[in-house]
């Protein structure tokens, strides 16, 4: 398994120099405080980790903690539960 992770790792990361290198001219951003020139590919590849980055972030602000929220709260109902009251153990009438 790990090889195969390597692998498609290496694979990604060779297929992202590709793309630097066909895309090496240079492109001027204006700000209008501030202008700056960077290679296409470049720029392509950090929007592409920029997105993945603030897409992984609303998934986790919107949905994660919530559910680790409810979790908790379940787990805390659930101790509350074993703490009160022994549950009677399910024995088998034969």
């Amino acid at each position: 398994m790990r090889l195969v992770t390597i692998l498609f790792i290496l694979g990604f990361a060779s297929a992202g120099a590709i793309f630097g290198a066909l895309n090496g001219e240079s492109v001027i951003y204006d700000f209008y405080f501030f202008t700056f020139a960077t290679p296409k590919g470049a720029m392509l590849i950090a929007a592409v980790l920029f997105g993945w980055v603030l897409g992984g972030a609303l998934v986790y602000l919107g949905l994660v903690l919530r559910l680790r929220s409810q979790l908790r709260a379940q787990a805390k109902s659930f101790a509350a539960m074993e703490s009160g009251a022994s549950l009677p153990s399910p024995e088998l009438d034969r």
